[in-house]
């Protein structure tokens, strides 16, 4: 199943129509549903690099894409410039954000598929940069519905399940990473509960987490992010459904800030923490966490709500967009092609090692 028959009223994330970009805007919901036609490549950076598309497996979508926009107006130059300005927009696309792999991983399938392709001209290797493109789309969408087959037997009748910032159908193509199981479970008429925490400073969890679920006619109710640990201390909580950014060799991940304070929370009460990892989200070539750029953002998003200053004027203040959980707090990572359990990094090397992503 895919996000456009989970809502009916949403467009899809990302659709590419007659050689368009089609993009959701995610900076506007939940109070306005707003699709742009990204015109160019700079928009697509911008479109990154501002959180209108969002989420690690949308982004490495949107990226592949955003090549082919790139390059759509190139196809009369000579396949030897068209190669060579194809390999400095890719440089430039993948600076839009340094922490999510999907970036530079979709940018590097292209490139790949480029490379390998023996085109005569440029316009027929910008045809079979679209093909991949759509390809790497497709695949998005398996690899939700590959999560969300083996995760659901995590969701149990009657269960609790906390979840931290975005990692539905919004941040991908398909039914989500975190939420795959979630839809999953809901469609197989189990009865549980979600708890959605806000998300801060972006409220990624309360402006889109429990505005697509509650779409989806699933049971959510919303939290402060400070208040997970109070939930889990009343027995609420039976589970944690996280997704990620980036996976290190070691089973290091970074995800959403404030993921790491719900991994130790969740350890402390003894409940189990699961990551929600497709394949292209592995990055075997990083031996763990303290190897992964973390990417800061400005100030004015933790000094400011909804365009309006909460905080002093002149008052300093850190904004990094996501955290690393050590592998230690990590039950397993349910992937598309089953649960992995620890030792992570040669469950993860041997399961995966033909992938893009492995050293």
């Amino acid at each position: 199943m895919d996000s456009q028959r989970l809502f009916s009223t949403l467009p899809p994330t990302i659709e590419w129509r007659d050689g368009d970009l089609l993009l959701l805007d995610q900076t506007r919901l939940p109070h306005e549903i707003v699709v742009e036609n990204v015109a160019d490549v700079q928009s697509v950076w911008r479109a990154i690099r501002e959180l209108r598309v969002r989420g690690a497996p949308a982004i490495g979508v949107a990226a592949a894409y955003g090549l082919c926009i790139a390059m759509r107006d190139s196809t009369a130059l000579p396949i030897a410039e068209f190669r060579a300005a194809l390999e400095r927009q890719a440089v430039w696309l993948e600076s839009a954000r340094p922490t999510a792999v999907n970036l530079s991983w979709g940018l590097r399938r292209m490139l790949d598929r480029a490379r390998a392709t023996d085109a005569h001209d440029a316009a027929m290797l910008y045809q079979a940069l679209v093909e991949e493109a759509r390809r790497i789309h497709e695949e998005d969408v398996a690899l939700c519905e590959g999560i969300g087959m083996h995760g659901m037997a995590l969701i149990r009748e009657g269960s609790g399940v906390l979840t931290h910032c975005n990692a539905g159908a919004l941040a991908t193509t398909g039914t989500g990473t975190a939420t795959a199981p979630i839809y999953a479970a809901h469609r197989a008429g189990r009865a549980f509960k979600v708890y959605a925490d806000e998300t801060r400073p972006l409220l990624q969890g309360a402006r889109l987490t429990a505005f697509e679920l509650q779409q989806a006619g699933v049971d959510v109710t919303l939290i402060m992010d400070s208040a997970a640990a109070s939930i889990m201390s009343q027995g609420l909580v039976d589970l944690v459904i996280v997704g990620t950014d980036r996976v290190a060799a070691n089973g290091d991940f970074a995800n959403k800030i404030g993921t790491l304070g719900v991994a130790i929370a969740a350890h402390h009460y003894g409940i189990p923490f699961y990551v929600a990892c497709p394949s292209s989200t592995l990055d075997l070539h990083t031996a763990g966490g303290a190897r992964i750029e973390i990417e800061e953002r400005a100030a004015e998003e933790v000094t400011h709500l909804a365009g309006r200053r909460v905080a002093p004027d002149a008052i300093q203040a850190r904004n990094p967009a996501f955290d690393v959980t050590p592998h230690a707090l990590v039950t397993g990572f349910i992937t598309e092609r089953g649960i992995v359990k620890p030792p992570f990094e040669h469950a993860l090397r041997s399961l995966f090692a033909a992938e893009g992503n492995a050293a």
